[in-house]
């Protein structure tokens, strides 16, 4: 007997702070303008998806000094962006990052309680940690947090949160048999919350909300990520782009559940991915290889190098060799506000690869950038796509994936109007939504303390 198909997973990325949107095309808009918002999310809604994400940024990046304007310089408040979209859609989930290194407990549940009440259930959290003291700058809180203090805070942020969102205990719902309306008998209950990071107690202004609380996302590849990932979130986001590669971090982050007294349906694993799309094979590469060369300019390309080699190399020229000096090594960073700095941990190994690369391909700089930095995920026909999308879900490389269009508003359009239809005639993604709530698109349960602690229906009549 063949085992069912997994249901795909799908969501849309709002580009916040990249390098991937074609700012040279005519059809390239705005990243502020409300309706830039409005027609994305209502695009993913008509297709059905799970939710769409928001990334942030909490400080203006910097580079050499000066402010890095080759991807989106400014950003909109993330909540008032959700509150709004919650309006003008009815289905879609509402994912968010916000910082857990500079906010505190209590602003932040209180304002994701508020948004899961004002959408009727579709609010999710993507919970981040900050490892700058640059950023820092900007908060009360500054300076610097070693990798294991910041997941350590992070854990224990959650944790509070959590408490705040479960301590409004007291709501009894009482049925008047006659009427049938439902009375609430609100109570809520203290929080009283005693750790090294937050000491606070008080009651919690706002009632359990729809989901009882948000949809928990996490993103990060360490190993302190993937364990806080398998203990307290409900997806995780990732940059496996390959079938071996997702199907490894799969494998490894679903093993480590059990430990936590979780079963593997409990997380869902969600690479976000790039596509690009065409009549042919042939033709969606050769345009894909173009998107690649207007996402990487020759200014981006130094920029880019800078950000390894740690020094200004403004003065090479991108279409020539690489530079003969090694990386400058030390804390000092030529580029702030960038966590991908951080992620290339020996650049003098990283330098040495790329070096060999070059001389073998006979590649510029640029070209090297091209080579070895983000690229297209998925890249064919919408048949093609279709059935590799498939292919990642159905072999355990994935449950599904986040959509960065390399244009913003409308570079989700074609997927969904494409794509989706051979997903849904195979049976592997929904053709209608068949719950309201985000929890209900992403087939979570509600969180174990909620369910214990959820109100009691009481068939006595009121008075």
């Amino acid at each position: 007997m063949s085992k069912p198909l997994k249901q795909i997973h799908l969501a849309a990325h709002f580009p916040g702070v990249n390098n991937t949107t074609v700012w040279s095309d005519p059809a390239a808009g705005s990243h502020i303008d409300f309706q830039s918002f409005v027609h994305l999310a209502q695009t993913a809604e008509r297709a059905r998806f799970d939710f769409l994400f928001l990334a942030e940024g909490l400080r203006l990046r910097e580079q050499n000094g000066e402010i890095y304007d080759l991807d989106v310089v400014g950003r909109p408040d993330t909540f008032t962006v959700l509150a709004a979209l919650a309006a003008v859609t009815d289905r879609l989930g509402l994912a968010g990052t916000i910082n857990s290194t500079f906010n505190e407990p209590y602003e932040v549940a209180r304002q994701f309680a508020s948004l899961d009440h004002l959408s009727a259930g579709r609010a999710a959290w993507n919970v981040v940690t900050s490892w700058d003291a640059f950023t820092g700058e900007n908060f009360r809180r500054g300076g610097f947090l070693a990798q294991q203090d910041r997941y350590e805070r992070a854990r224990q942020f959650l944790a509070a949160a959590a408490e705040l969102f479960d301590s409004w205990r007291g709501d009894e719902i009482v049925a008047d048999q006659e009427s049938g309306v439902f009375l609430r008998e609100p109570d809520p209950g203290r929080f009283d919350h005693h750790v090294r990071q937050f000491d606070i107690s008080g009651r919690f202004d706002v009632p359990r909300s729809p989901q009882g609380r948000p949809v928990i996302f996490q993103a990060g590849d360490s190993e302190e990520g993937r364990e806080f990932a398998a203990e307290a979130a409900d997806a995780i986001f990732t940059r496996h782009g390959t079938l071996e590669a997702g199907r490894a971090f799969y494998a490894d982050v679903k093993g480590r559940l059990a430990r936590h007294g979780r079963s593997r349906d409990e997380l869902k694993i969600l690479p976000g991915v790039t596509f690009v799309l065409g009549d042919t094979d042939a033709e969606a590469r050769e345009r894909a290889a173009l998107i690649r060369r207007q996402q990487v300019s020759g200014q981006t390309a130094i920029r880019l190098l800078e950000q390894v080699w740690n020094r200004d190399l403004s003065a090479y020229d991108p279409d020539g060799p690489l530079p003969e000096v090694d990386p400058l090594l030390g804390e000092h960073t030529v580029a702030q506000g960038r966590a991908s700095v951080r992620m290339h941990r020996d650049p003098l190994a990283v330098a040495a690869e790329w070096r060999a690369l070059a001389e073998a391909g006979n590649l510029s700089i640029r070209e090297l950038v091209i080579e070895t930095t983000g690229r297209q995920n998925f890249i064919g026909t919408p048949a093609r796509v279709a059935e590799t999308l498939n292919e990642f879900v159905q072999t355990d490389a994935a449950d599904g994936f986040i959509l960065v269009p390399h244009l913003t508003p409308g570079g989700l359009d074609e997927f969904a109007d494409t794509v989706v239809p051979l997903l849904q005639e195979r049976g592997v993604f929904r053709t209608e939504y068949q719950g309201g709530t985000l929890r209900d698109h992403l087939g979570l349960a509600a969180p174990r303390a909620a369910r214990a602690t959820a109100p009691a229906v009481s068939g006595r009549a009121a008075n």
